[in-house]
C-alpha cells in the first residue's frame, strides 16, 4: 500500500485552515485547534486574509458563471437570428403557413402563447405578494365553507379570526390588501377559474385520458399477438407445389433448381409479371432503382418493366430515358412511359399504365417507388404465395432502410416504421388477412385490382384506398416480414413533415368517402367494426387527437389552472411504457427512447393539423408533394448482407446465386457508364450544369452531400409551442410541481430544436 501523500516529503502537510464563522455583529473568525497549526495572532490574521480571498474567489466564479450564461444566451439568440436569415434566403416550396394550411392553428398557438405569458406575469406578482390560496380555501369553496360554519358553536363561527391563526403559507390577505384593484382582479380570476375553466379542462382531460387508455390497450394486445407469432413461428409459407417446403419430408430443392435452369415444363411456376416504377423528378434515385429492378431473377420472356415517369424536368426525363435504353439494349424487357400532364398524381400514373392493351397478358403486377432497391430474388419469394390461393390479392414485403443511422431524425423514423411492420402489419396479416397497402414493395393480382375498381384519384393515399376496396370485395392479404426491400428515409424535417401530412390527411379523407360503402358491403359485421373502429378511428384519428390535445394543450393549461391537475401516470408512466413497447422491434434504438417519446409528441402538431385537414376537406387535403430523396445507395456489402439474411430465412441456396449481377464490378461499370453519359452531354451548354450534379459516382461521398445541403428553415408552429411549453414550465415552478416542470422543459426544448430544424443535422 502506498504511503499517504503527506509522508512523501518527510513531514505532514496541513491542507487548508479549518475555521468557524460566527454570524454575530460584528462578524468574527475562530480557529479550530489542530495538529500543525501555529497558535499565534499572526496566523489568525493570515487565516482571515485567506477567508477573504476565498470569498473573492467564489464571487469571481459566480460572476464568471453569470457571464457564461449571458454569453450562451447571446449565442443562442445569434444562432436563431442566423437561422431566420437563412430560412428567408432559402428557395422553399409553399409550406403550411405560406399556403394557408396552418394559419388557423398558428394564430391559435400565438394567442395561447400571449395569454400564457400574461398569466405567468399575473401569477408571479400574486406569488410575490403572497396571494396564493390553499386548495380548500379557493374563492369558489368559501361560500360552502361559510355554510358549514353555521352549524358550529358561536365561538367557532368567526371565519376571519380563525383563518388568521393559520400558518403563513395559508394566509388570507388582509382587508387593506383586498381593497386593491389588482387583488380584486386576482380574486375574480380565481372564482372564474374554479367555476368555469377548471371544470371544462377536467372534462376534456378525462375524455382524452379515456382515449389514451383505449389506444394503449390496443397497442398492448398487438404486442402480445406479435410475441405469440414469434413464439409459435407463425408465418406465411410457399406451397410445396410452387417450390416451397414439401409436406412429405423430401426436399423440393431439385424442382426449384430445375425451374431456375429453365428445365421445368410447368409454366405456372413463373407466371407473367408486370413491374411498375412510378417516379417524378427524382434524379437522385432513379438509376439505382432501375438497376436493381432490371436485375431481378425472373425469366425475361415472362417479365415486363414499366418506368412510369411523371417528371416535368426535361433533363430528368432524358436521364431516365437513357437509363431505360441502356438496360433495354442488354436484353431486359423495359419500356419508358411519360405523361404530358400529372393528373391524379401517382394514382393517375398507375391507372394510365394499367390501361395499356398488353397488360391483359399479365397476371400479377409488382410496384416499386423510385427509391426502392429490391433483391434479385424478390419475385421468387413473393409470387409463389399466389399459387393454389385464388383468394389472395396482395403480397406485401417489408421495408429496410439504407440511411437509418444518418441522423437523429432517421433513427426515430426507423423506430416508428419497425413497429408498423413488425407489429401492426404482421399481426393484422396473420389474424385478419388485411392491412393497409404500403404503396410499394408489393405484388398485386391484377384481377383483384380490376375487381376492386382499379386505381382511383380521389385521395392522396391511393394505396390505402385500393386496399380497403379489395378487402370489402373479399380479397385476402399476406405480409412477409422476412422479405425486405431497401429504401430511403427522409433526412430533413421539412420532407418528413410533408410526408406525414399526406399520410395522415389522406386516411381521413378516405374515411369520409368510403364509410357508406363499408356499411353496404357484404363482409361480416366484425370486419366492418374492425375497419371503422380500429383501422380508421382509433389508429388514424384518435392517436393524433389525444396526443396533441393532452400533451400540447391540456398539460400547459393545468399549470395555470392547478385545480385541473393531470395525474403523474398519464404524463410519465404510461407514455414511457408505450414507448418501450414501440421500441421493442428495434432493440438497438433503446438509447433513443426519451428522444423518441418527446419527438412523437412534437409530431402530433403536424399529424393533428393533417387529420383535421382531411376530415373537413380543407384545401391541403389533396396536396401531393414528392418526398425529397438524398440518393443514398446501398453498397455491394449491403446487398450481400441482405441477400444472405434472406437466403438463410427462406432457402439453403448459395448466397452467390441470390446476388447475380450485383457485384463491385457491376457497380464500377455503372459508374463508368454514368461518366460517359456526362461527357456526351457536357458539350451542350444548357444541360451541362444539371448533368454535372446528376453524374456523381455510384457510391456518393458524404462530403458531396454536405456541400449540397440546403439552408435550414424555421417552423413557426413548433417555435410557438416551444415558447408555450417553456412558459408553462416556468409557471410550474410556482406550484412546486417537479415532474411536470421537467417534462414541460424537455418537451419545450424538443419543440425548439425541431422548430429551428436541428433534428435533421448529420451525425458525425
Amino acid at each position: 500500500m502506498a504511503p499517504p501523500p503527506s509522508s512523501w516529503w518527510g513531514s505532514e502537510e496541513q491542507r487548508g485552515t479549518p475555521v468557524v464563522v460566527k454570524m454575530d455583529n460584528p462578524y468574527s473568525l475562530v480557529e479550530i485547534d489542530g495538529p500543525g497549526m501555529p497558535p499565534s495572532d499572526k496566523a489568525r490574521g493570515k487565516n482571515a486574509k485567506q477567508f477573504t480571498w476565498v470569498l473573492l474567489l467564489r464571487a469571481h466564479r459566480a460572476v464568471g458563471c453569470v457571464a457564461w450564461l449571458a454569453g450562451g444566451f447571446w449565442g443562442v439568440l445569434g444562432a436563431v437570428n442566423r437561422r431566420v436569415r437563412r430560412s428567408r434566403d432559402a428557395d422553399d416550396e409553399p409550406d403550411a403557413e405560406a399556403s394557408g394550411r396552418g394559419r388557423v392553428m398558428l394564430r391559435f398557438l400565438r394567442a395561447f402563447l400571449l395569454l400564457s405569458l400574461a398569466m405567468l406575469a399575473f401569477e408571479t406578482v400574486a406569488h410575490l405578494k403572497g396571494w396564493q390560496f390553499p386548495q380548500h380555501l379557493m374563492p369558489g369553496n368559501l361560500q360552502e365553507l361559510e355554510e358549514q360554519l353555521q352549524h358550529l358553536p358561536e365561538h367557532l363561527r368567526h371565519l376571519p379570526e380563525n383563518l388568521r391563526q393559520l400558518p403563513d403559507h395559508l394566509r388570507v390577505p388582509e382587508r387593506q390588501e383586498i381593497q386593491g384593484w389588482l387583488h380584486r382582479a386576482y380574486v375574480a380570476w380565481l372564482e372564474f377559474r374554479v367555476d368555469y375553466i377548471a371544470w371544462a379542462i377536467q372534462k376534456l382531460s378525462t375524455f382524452c385520458i379515456l382515449l389514451f387508455m383505449v389506444q394503449s390497450v390496443d397497442r398492448i394486445v398487438q404486442c402480445l399477438a406479435c410475441f405469440w407469432i414469434k413464439i409459435r413461428g407463425i408465418k406465411p409459407r410457399i406451397p410445396a407445389s410452387a417450390g416451397g417446403k414439401p409436406r412429405g419430408g423430401t426436399t423440393g430443392r431439385k424442382r426449384v433448381d430445375d425451374v431456375e435452369n429453365g428445365d421445368a415444363d410447368d409454366d405456372r411456376y413463373f407466371p407473367m409479371v408486370l413491374v411498375q416504377m412510378p417516379m417524378c423528378n427524382e434524379k437522385e434515385v432513379y438509376e439505382t432503382s432501375i438497376s436493381h429492378v432490371c436485375q431481378m431473377d425472373w425469366p425475361r420472356d415472362r417479365l415486363l418493366i414499366q418506368v412510369l415517369d411523371d417528371s416535368d424536368d426535361e433533363v430528368c426525363q432524358m436521364l431516365i430515358k437513357a437509363e431505360v435504353t441502356k438496360w433495354s439494349q442488354r436484353g431486359v424487357n423495359v419500356i419508358y412511359r411519360h405523361r404530358l400532364s400529372r393528373t391524379g398524381y401517382k394514382a393517375g400514373n398507375l391507372k394510365s399504365a394499367m390501361a395499356c392493351d398488353y397488360v391483359k397478358d399479365y397476371e400479377f403486377v409488382a410496384i416499386f417507388d423510385a427509391d426502392f432497391q429490391p433483391n434479385p430474388d424478390f419475385l421468387k419469394l413473393t409470387v409463389p404465395h399466389f399459387k393454389e390461393n385464388p383468394e389472395l390479392g396482395l403480397v406485401q414485403a417489408r421495408w429496410s432502410f439504407v440511411n437509418k443511422d444518418e441522423n437523429l431524425l432517421t433513427r426515430l423514423q426507423n423506430i416508428n416504421l419497425c413497429f408498423h411492420f413488425e407489429v401492426e402489419q404482421q399481426v393484422n396479416g396473420v389474424y385478419l388477412n388485411f392491412f393497409g397497402f404500403n404503396g410499394t414493395a408489393g405484388v398485386w393480382r391484377i384481377k383483384a385490382l380490376e375487381d376492386s375498381g382499379g386505381w382511383m384519384e380521389r385521395t392522396t393515399v391511393e394505396d390505402m384506398d385500393i386496399a380497403v376496396r379489395a378487402h370489402l370485395n373479399g380479397w385476402k392479404f399476406i405480409f412477409l416480414n422476412d422479405v425486405k426491400v431497401l429504401c430511403e428515409l427522409p433526412e430533413s424535417y421539412e420532407a418528413y413533415r410533408k410526408q406525414q401530412h399526406r399520410w395522415h390527411s389522406g386516411p381521413m379523407q378516405l374515411f369520409r368517402l368510403c364509410i357508406p360503402t363499408v356499411f353496404r358491403s357484404k363482409i361480416p359485421f366484425w370486419k366492418k367494426a374492425n375497419l371503422v373502429m380500429l383501422f380508421f378511428l382509433l389508429r388514424k384519428l384518435v392517436l393524433p387527437f389525444y396526443s396533441f390535445t393532452l400533451f400540447c394543450v391540456i398539460l400547459p393549461l393545468t399549470m395555470f389552472v392547478p385545480e385541473a391537475e393531470l395525474p403523474i401516470w398519464v404524463i410519465c408512466y404510461i407514455p414511457v411504457l408505450m414507448s418501450i413497447l414501440n421500441i421493442l422491434p428495434a432493440p438497438k434504438s433503446f438509447p433513443f427512447i426519451i428522444p423518441y417519446l418527446l419527438f412523437e409528441n412534437t409530431m402530433s402538431v403536424t399529424k393533428f393539423n393533417a387529420m383535421v385537414s382531411g376530415l373537413f376537406q380543407l384545401g391541403s387535403s389533396y396536396e401531393w408533394i414528392v418526398t425529397k430523396k438524398a440518393g443514398r445507395t446501398s453498397s455491394a456489402s449491403d446487398i450481400l448482407a441482405l441477400a444472405e439474411a434472406d437466403a438463410h430465412a427462406h432457402a439453403p441456396a448459395p448466397a452467390a446465386k441470390l446476388v447475380r449481377g450485383v457485384s463491385e464490378g457491376g457497380l464500377q461499370e455503372w459508374g463508368r457508364l454514368r461518366e460517359q453519359e456526362a461527357a456526351e452531354w457536357a458539350n451542350k451548354e444548357d444541360a451541362a450544369a444539371a448533368l454535372a450534379a446528376a453524374a456523381a459516382p455510384a457510391t456518393p461521398k458524404k462530403s458531396s452531400n454536405k456541400a449540397k445541403k440546403p439552408p435550414n428553415r424555421i417552423f413557426k408552429k413548433e417555435l410557438a409551442l416551444a415558447c408555450l411549453l417553456l412558459t408553462a414550465a416556468t409557471r410550474s415552478l410556482l406550484s412546486k410541481q417537479g415532474l411536470h416542470f421537467y417534462f414541460l422543459l424537455f418537451q419545450g426544448v424538443t419543440f425548439l430544436a425541431v422548430g429551428l430544424d436541428l433534428i435533421g443535422e448529420q451525425v458525425s
